[in-house]
């Protein structure tokens, strides 16, 4: 894992709570954290969702005139063991398949 994403999810897992396992920073806050661009946290929290890392949900909010706008992301983090095989199973998901071995006598 690359230092930005190593940092991005370090700075998610901070944020969440313990019970739950979610947190709700804003792209903003984690730029201003992390010391990235909105693009490139973008990309970080992406490849975070791809690699079943975290689990990332848009949320919405109801202004007090009744509007409805989005709001931040919901990031959930899903336990390590889950990525792990994950990563695990593309791995294996590559492999060219075994070759007949022949019996010597």
């Amino acid at each position: 894992m690359t230092p930005g994403k190593l940092s991005i999810y370090a700075y998610l897992i901070f944020c969440e709570d313990r019970e739950t396992h979610q947190c709700w920073p804003s792209i903003g806050k984690i730029c201003q954290h992390t010391g990235m661009s909105a693009n490139t946290v973008a990309k970080y929290i992406r490849q975070l969702e791809e690699r079943q890392l975290i689990d990332v949900e848009p949320t919405k909010v109801r202004m007090k005139s009744g509007e409805v706008r989005n709001g931040t992301l919901q990031f959930t983090i899903r336990p390590i063991q889950e990525a792990v095989n994950y990563h695990l199973e593309c791995q294996l998901a590559g492999l060219p398949p075994r070759k007949a071995r022949r019996k010597r006598r």
